[in-house]
């Protein structure tokens, strides 16, 4: 966006309420970034700088009263080494207001700025700024590019820097997602920890995610060891009792005692002491107690003659908190005249067993919001596929069974200003969210060396190649990068180049399957300076090429060239087949899922 309003009367505006947001500022901080050289944030300014051909790139983050630049190059002294400026410097802050590119060809032109004392302390007179967001849009600061001098800012520069900014995101919120998910890792180390300091609790809540055979268990723990019977209560969304479960020492009792949780579901009155517990929060201990405390505390008279006959003399109550301090549920523990009546050391024991339970109950939770934020998390870095009149596309991705993390498996496809399809897929080493976070690097640097360019594939790979090594990224990486130029009628050219990845695969119209394979080449990442090669096929109407990641045919019981030949015969035959059933077909083979798998496939019409 170009900011060109006509002149207006100077004047000195506060800071962009935005700035101030505290959800973003909470953003900001999970980064864990402040204004200290980050490797991996100055190798993105360094790319604004290099391909932009700008003598100042930064990545700016904007706080509530500063901007500071993990990311920098070009800055002169004393700015390179403070590596902050207050907001009176700063241009980045109305990206954060505005939510949208800032792109000024000469800044003293414009009112917004031309009172900014960056332009005469740190010479900025052209800007182009694109936003850094978080996974909920809030825009953290900006990737911007300066020069000294005026500058009429042409379309591919901002389209690259747009790609590079979108590559810096990608690696924020991955900062922000470890910081996440080192947290929730500390959080449940520490209560398996506390766990493990009641004999035989630890086990029962971590032996299963089903909480009423948690529940179950843990009652079971507890009597008789601590009390002759007990009563665990959780409650639903309206805070009334949704499960009860109960046990007695006495397996006669059985019945009796469930009975009593029965009625205990909608048998409480405002008196009770577990309604008074589940309110307020707060434990309760009547060290004595008699069947008088059972009729205040219940509407029902069926309870009061159950209670006598399980037996009362004394009770204690204590909440069971989720990790926020939320109530869940009470555990009620309850005792007859022949036992000891409770004390202050019984009740700190049941208040520890009610944290812990309240934990493991959460853990089943946890599991499922951290599976669903980190597949969320990974496929908002995959794209969304383009719309090519003489190709049909389909791609999965399926993170494999028994993980949360995101991983580096990746597809792309895009389409070049010439109407070519650039079609791509890779899988970074490692299973965990840095390699999420190079995948990310990499799919971006992909784009970013291929997009506009004429080149053969083999030469955007060789590209590719240097451009790691150069910029130093720790990246190792199998990859497949695919071109094909399509024709309104007849058969589209396809021309490719591997580097180290399972071979791509043709299936043929008349049912038959063909394997792109060639010479091996080195991995990206870790071969030296070697030019790579293009190969050529053809891809003739109802021909599918089928790019996937090792996930589709690599198993710990068999070898990679018996899961290549499995998933040859797999698909030969297929052509009739629609294409996004046989991507759900293929991925539905995958018993037991071992590892992640991407899957593009591209056929022709």
């Amino acid at each position: 966006m170009t900011d060109g309003s006509p002149a207006s009367p100077r004047r000195t505006p506060g800071p962009p309420a935005a700035l101030g947001d505290p959800a973003r500022l909470r953003a900001l901080a999970d980064t864990g970034l402040d204004a200290a050289p980050d490797e991996a944030l100055d190798r993105f300014a360094r790319l604004v700088s290099d391909l932009l051909d700008v003598p100042v790139a930064l990545v700016s983050l904007v706080s509530a009263d500063r901007q500071f630049f993990p990311g920098a190059v070009g800055l002169p002294e004393p700015w390179s080494q403070r590596r902050q400026t207050p907001l009176s410097h700063s241009f980045c802050q109305h990206v954060v207001d505005i939510e949208v590119p800032l792109v000024l060809p000469d800044a003293r032109l414009y009112p917004r700025v031309r009172d900014n004392l960056a332009i005469e302390d740190l010479g900025v007179v052209a800007y182009a700024g694109m936003p850094l967001t978080d996974l909920s849009g809030r825009v953290l600061g900006s990737l911007c590019a300066i020069d000294h001098k005026p500058r009429a800012w042409s379309a591919a520069q901002l389209r690259t820097l747009a790609d590079l900014a979108a590559a810096c995101s990608s690696e924020l919120r991955l900062r922000i997602a470890l910081d996440g998910a080192q947290e929730a890792r500390r959080r449940v180390v520490q209560a398996h920890e506390r766990l493990e300091l009641l004999a035989g609790v630890s086990e029962t809540l971590a032996d299963t995610l089903d909480v009423g055979v948690a529940l179950r268990r843990l009652a079971a723990t507890m009597v008789p060891p601590l009390a002759d019977w007990c009563l665990l209560t959780l409650v639903g969304p309206t805070g009334q009792p949704r499960e009860v479960v109960a046990v007695h020492r006495d397996p006669a009792r059985t019945a009796d005692v469930d009975r009593f949780a029965e009625l205990l579901r909608t048998g409480l009155s405002p008196e009770s002491i577990i309604r008074t517990v589940l309110r307020t929060g707060q434990p309760r201990l009547g060290s004595a107690a008699s069947l008088a405390d059972v009729s205040r505390g219940t509407t029902n008279p069926e309870m009061r003659a159950i209670a006598g006959q399980l037996g009362i003399a004394s009770y204690l109550s204590v909440p069971v908190r989720a990790a926020g301090g939320t109530v869940l549920g009470a555990i009620t523990l309850v005792n007859s005249v022949e036992r000891q009546q409770f004390d202050d050391r019984d009740l700190l024991t049941a208040m520890d067993i009610g944290r812990r339970a309240g934990l493991a109950i959460g853990n089943s939770s946890m599991y499922g919001e951290q599976r669903h934020v980190a597949e969320v998390l990974q496929h908002s870095m995959l794209p969304r596929l383009p719309v090519v009149a003489e190709l049909e596309l389909a791609a999965r991705y399926q993170p494999a069974a028994d993980r949360v993390e995101v991983g580096g498996d990746w597809y792309d496809a895009f389409v070049q200003p010439d109407g070519d399809l650039i079609a791509a897929i890779g899988d970074v080493a490692g299973h965990d969210i840095e390699a999420a976070a190079t995948m990310g690097q990499l799919r971006n640097l992909v784009r970013g060396n291929a997009y506009g360019r004429p080149d053969a594939v083999g030469e955007l790979m060789t590209h590719l190649d240097g451009a790691i090594r150069g910029l130093r990224l720790p990246i190792a990486a199998t990859a497949t990068l695919v071109r094909i130029c399509p024709q309104r009628a007849g058969v589209h050219e396809l021309t490719w180049s591997n580097a180290g990845h399972p071979p791509a695969l043709l299936v043929r119209a008349d049912g038959t399957v063909e394997a792109l394979a060639a010479t091996p080449e080195p991995l990206l990442g870790l071969a030296r300076p070697s030019q790579r090669s293009s190969h050529s096929a053809s891809l003739a109407t109802g021909d599918t090429l089928l790019l996937y990641t090792d996930g589709l045919i690599e198993r710990r019981d068999r070898s990679i060239d018996e899961g290549l030949a499995e998933l040859v015969n797999r698909v030969r035959g297929t052509a009739d087949v629609p294409l996004d059933k046989l991507c759900d077909l293929l991925l539905d083979s995958i018993q037991p899922r071992e590892d992640d798998t991407a899957l593009l496939a591209v056929r022709a019409r």
